[in-house]
């Protein structure tokens, strides 16, 4: 039971940190984890923290690149930082592109794989800064189209 206690301490701690927006690297995550008491926090511990959680570096407001954690996966508001993320959509009739801000794609890539079927998007495939997208079905490629446009107020 205290182990659990610990652990729910830790990603608790890990959360609030990423949530300040300013760790850039994993070893600055380690260091801020073990001034706040963890001693036994290593950057493998943190690599799989932040791959668990769905982090991704991405700019802060300050236009560094730092950790993050997603929000809430949900559809992004008209105030939401995602929306200023994606930044070029296209397609070839098969296949849709969309271009983000670097570190972004794994994010908005979760949450189009999120919405899923129901709005015309079979899956994602996400590198850095590109997001292949499959249309559930390609002679339907233009819902898939229409919702990415609204989620992310994109024009083509």
């Amino acid at each position: 039971m205290k182990t659990n206690h610990k652990q729910d301490e830790l990603i608790k701690a890990f959360k609030s940190l990423l949530k300040e927006e300013r760790f850039g690297s994993q070893g600055d995550i380690v260091t801020a984890l073990q001034h706040d008491g963890f001693e036994n926090i290593n950057q493998s511990k943190v690599s799989r923290m932040l791959s668990k959680f769905g982090a991704v570096r991405t700019r802060n407001a300050k236009h560094e690149m730092v950790y993050c954690l997603p929000a809430e996966m949900g559809v992004p508001n008209t105030s939401s930082p995602l929306k200023n993320l994606v930044i070029d959509l296209d397609h070839n009739d098969s296949l849709i592109v969309i271009r983000t801000s670097p570190g972004a794609a794994q994010l908005i890539a979760r949450l189009l794989d999120s919405i899923g079927k129901a709005e015309g998007i079979l899956g994602t495939i996400a590198g850095d800064d590109t997001i292949f997208i499959a249309p559930a079905k390609v002679t339907d490629i233009d819902k898939a189209l229409n919702t990415i446009k609204e989620l992310f107020n994109v024009n083509l």
